[in-house]
């Protein structure tokens, strides 16, 4: 009884690091929190006594039960076209109104900005052994010969899942690298003006006569909404401040985008023109099957 007390008490001192590892691998704090709690409730009736590593022990108890819920959340998406409808619906109330849930949303954008949006969003598109042997990996240094049981792989094949995720992770632009860097300017000064609701610096990134076009699914009306004109975009952004906190800089198909991740899946991605330096055309996708056409990747700082 008194090892797994010491148990507890050390799974306590690693509540940090272990909720970082969970956050990563689930995308979603409520269900990360939720992983914890499963998690504990494992290591309680544990034998531990035999534990050297008692940290690098509970990573993988923790990496196990994301495991499993990655794994079911994969099965519920490929069991029942419902199921994913309703999942899918569900992002776009999210996206509109904001997201939902028990957890503090300020806690949970201020961890999705740290991590970064555009991470979570490609994460969210890996199966759950790529997913796992990236974050363990590349994110938390776990040699792969202590991956392989959980994925029950070598060693080698555990490096090959991560090497796999890691090219989807680092995507390429067709653009030259000093395109890349003026537009990425201009997007991550979009979404600072957007997140503080400064107007003038907003109409300021806009061209005079900037298109803005948004699918059926953004707001959920008959025909697809076309807006024109700088102030009348700007004023429009500064109405999605509250979502703009789950918003990420991202390469969508080879450019510069935004992508926003309520709970670490993509609900919205704005794609952008460019002429002289200013924003001429904004294109705001959320109807599912354009999404999965997309391609995200992590832009590079």
């Amino acid at each position: 009884m008194g090892e797994n007390v010491l148990a507890a008490e050390r799974f306590e001192e690693h509540r940090s690091h272990l909720r970082a590892v969970a956050y990563r691998m689930l995308g979603s704090l409520s269900e990360a929190d939720d992983a914890l709690q499963e998690a504990w409730l494992r290591v309680g009736r544990a034998d531990t006594s035999g534990v050297e590593n008692l940290a690098g022990w509970l990573t993988t108890v923790v990496a196990r039960v994301c495991l499993n819920l990655l794994r079911t959340r994969e099965r519920q998406r490929e069991e029942s076209l419902d199921v994913h409808d309703v999942h899918v619906d569900a992002r776009v109330v999210d996206a509109v109104v904001g997201p939902a849930g028990g957890r503090d949303p300020e806690e949970e954008a201020v961890l999705a900005d740290s991590v970064g949006v555009a991470l979570l969003v490609v994460l969210d598109t890996l199966g759950p052994a790529e997913r796992l042997a990236f974050v363990l990996h590349d994110m938390f240094a776990v040699p792969f010969d202590e991956i392989g049981p959980m994925l029950e792989r070598s060693p080698a094949a555990v490096r090959q899942l991560a090497s796999r995720a890691r090219r989807r992770v680092k995507g390429a632009s067709p653009l030259p690298e000093a395109d890349v860097a003026r537009r990425h300017r201009v997007v991550d000064a979009f979404l600072a003006a957007t997140r503080g609701g400064n107007f003038d610096a907003l109409v300021a990134l806009l061209h005079p006569d900037v298109v803005l076009h948004a699918d059926k699914a953004v707001i959920p009306t008959p025909e697809p909404v076309v807006v024109r004109g700088a102030h009348t975009v700007a004023k429009g952004a500064m109405a999605a401040t509250g979502r703009a906190a789950f918003t990420g800089v991202a390469l969508v198909d080879g450019t510069v985008g935004l992508a926003m991740a309520p709970h670490g899946r993509l609900s919205v991605v704005l794609v952008f023109a460019f002429t002289d330096g200013l924003i001429t055309e904004i294109d705001v996708i959320a109807e599912p099957e354009r999404l999965g056409r997309l391609e995200i990747a992590v832009l590079d700082n």
